[in-house]
C-alpha cells in the first residue's frame, strides 16, 4: 500500500478510536446505504436551498458530468417557470476522490410564505418545490445537531417533515463523513427530500474539519464547498460564520474551529455584526455554535471554554436570547445563564447534538445535576423552536422514541427586549 493510503488509514482509525474510547456509547444504529441516482448523469441530485438576504434563495445541486449549465428555473405554479437565473458551477479534488460538478445559482427576489417550484439544470430535469419563510411572525424552526446518516438519523428527519417547519437550523457536524468522501454524497441525497423543501441553515462542526497533515492541509474544504452559506451578505469573509435575519429573528451562526479570540477576524465581524443588530426589527437575538459553553454531560467536558472566554460576554450584553449548540450527543437545556450562574438576563443555553450520528449517545452525565441545568437526557431527537410574537416563543424537544415522536420537555420563553429589568 502506498505511504499516502497508510498515512489516510491511520489518520482514520485514530479518529475513530479517539471517539469510541473517549466515553461509553450504548448500541447504535448502522450508517445508511444511500446509492447514487440511477439516471442520467445530467440529473441534479443532492439538492438542497438556504436563505440569502430576506428575499432569496440559493439552489444547489450536484451533476456528475461537466458541462450542465448553471440554470434555475422557477414559478409560483407547477411546470410553469417565468423565472430564470444563473450562477457558478465548481468542483474539488480530496485526495483521490473527485466531486462531481457542484451547481450554485441564487434566486429572486421572492414572495414570503409563498410556494415555488423550480428545476435545476437541464429542461428535463425533475420539478422540485419550496416554500418560503413568513416576512414576520409566526415562524417556526426545526433545530438539530450531529445529524450523520444513521438509522437513526431517518427517524429524526421523518419527524422533522412532519413538523411544519420554515427554517432548519444546525449547529454543526453534518455527514459525518470523516474524510471519506461518498458520504458527502450519500448524506446529500438522504436530505434532498427536505433540504430542497424547506431553507437548511448549517454552520461547521468538528466532523467538518477534515484535515490530514501534508495531504489535505486545508480544513473544511468539503463543507465549504458543499453547504454555501451567506456570509458575504452579512459582512463575514468566511462561510465558516455569518449572520441573517428572517421574520423578526437574527440569527448569529458562529464558528467554533476557527478562530474567535479577541482581536481575530470573527471576533471582529461579531462585534459589527451585533452593532448593526436593530431590536425594533429583530425583536429576538440566537446563536448557533457546536460545542456547548455549558454542558452537564461527561463527554467533552471544558471544549467550549475557550470560545466561551473569549465570546460570552459579548453575546451577555447584545441581550442574545437563546444559544444552540451541538457536539455532546444527548439533550440538555440550561436556565438563563451568565458567567456560570444563573441570571435572568442571560441566554438559555440547549445542547442539541442528538440528531442521530453513527457514534451513539452520551449517556452519562455529571452527578448531582447543576441547579442551572433545568432537562437533561441521553436520546436521540430534535427541537422546534416556535417564536409567536414579539415577546414569546415556545420551544420543544422530541425524542425519538421507538421511532415514534415524543415531545419530552417544553417550555415558554419570553424576549429579552421585553424584560424591564434587561
Amino acid at each position: 500500500m502506498s505511504s499516502p493510503k497508510l498515512l489516510l488509514l491511520s489518520v482514520v482509525t485514530a479518529r475513530f478510536l479517539a471517539c469510541v474510547l473517549s466515553y461509553d456509547r450504548p448500541a447504535h444504529r448502522a450508517t445508511l446505504s444511500v446509492p447514487l441516482k440511477d439516471s442520467d448523469p445530467v440529473t441534479p441530485e443532492q439538492v438542497h436551498i438556504s436563505l440569502v438576504g430576506v428575499d432569496k434563495m440559493r439552489i444547489s445541486w450536484i451533476t456528475q458530468v461537466k458541462n450542465s449549465p448553471a440554470v434555475v428555473e422557477y414559478g409560483t405554479s407547477p411546470g410553469v417557470y417565468g423565472f430564470s437565473a444563473n450562477g457558478s458551477t465548481y468542483s474539488y479534488s480530496y485526495v483521490f476522490y473527485k466531486s462531481g460538478e457542484i451547481h450554485d445559482v441564487v434566486i429572486g427576489p421572492l414572495t414570503a410564505n409563498t410556494v415555488y417550484y423550480y428545476r435545476c439544470g437541464s429542461a428535463s430535469a425533475h420539478e422540485f418545490s419550496f416554500k418560503t419563510p413568513p416576512a414576520q411572525f409566526p415562524i417556526k424552526f426545526a433545530v438539530v445537531g450531529d445529524l450523520g446518516q444513521t438509522g437513526w438519523t431517518n427517524s429524526t428527519l421523518q419527524h422533522i417533515d412532519g413538523s411544519d417547519y420554515d427554517v432548519l437550523l444546525l449547529p454543526g457536524d453534518l455527514s459525518y463523513a470523516d474524510l471519506f468522501q461518498p458520504l458527502w454524497d450519500s448524506f446529500g441525497l438522504l436530505v434532498e427530500a427536505l433540504a430542497s423543501r424547506r431553507p437548511w441553515m448549517v454552520t461547521q462542526g468538528n466532523h467538518e474539519i477534515e484535515k490530514i497533515p501534508v495531504i489535505e492541509r486545508t480544513p473544511f474544504k468539503s463543507y465549504n464547498a458543499r453547504w454555501r452559506m451567506p456570509f458575504e451578505e452579512s459582512g463575514s469573509n468566511s462561510n465558516l460564520y455569518y449572520s441573517f435575519d428572517v421574520a423578526g429573528v437574527h440569527i448569529l451562526m458562529l464558528g467554533s474551529y476557527t478562530d474567535f479570540k479577541a482581536g481575530s477576524d470573527q471576533y471582529k465581524w461579531l462585534q459589527a455584526d451585533l452593532a448593526r443588530v436593530d431590536r425594533t426589527k429583530t425583536p429576538w437575538l440566537v446563536a448557533l455554535i457546536h460545542a456547548p459553553w455549558y454542558n452537564s454531560n461527561t463527554a467533552h467536558q471544558g471544549e467550549g471554554d475557550s470560545m466561551k472566554d473569549a465570546m460570552e460576554d459579548m453575546l451577555y450584553k447584545a441581550r442574545v436570547d437563546i444559544i444552540f449548540a451541538g457536539h455532546v450527543h444527548a439533550y440538555e437545556r440550561f436556565d438563563r445563564v451568565y458567567s456560570g450562574k444563573a441570571d435572568g438576563c442571560g441566554p438559555v443555553h440547549i445542547t442539541i447534538g442528538d440528531g442521530g450520528n453513527r457514534e451513539g449517545l452520551a449517556s452519562k452525565y455529571i452527578d448531582p445535576q447543576p441547579q442551572i441545568s433545568i432537562f437533561r437526557e441521553a436520546s436521540f431527537g430534535h427541537g422546534q423552536f416556535e417564536v409567536v410574537n414579539a415577546t414569546h416563543a415556545l420551544w420543544s424537544w422530541n425524542r425519538n422514541d421507538d421511532d415514534i415522536s415524543v415531545m419530552a420537555d417544553k417550555v415558554w420563553l419570553k424576549s429579552l427586549l421585553s424584560e424591564p429589568a434587561c
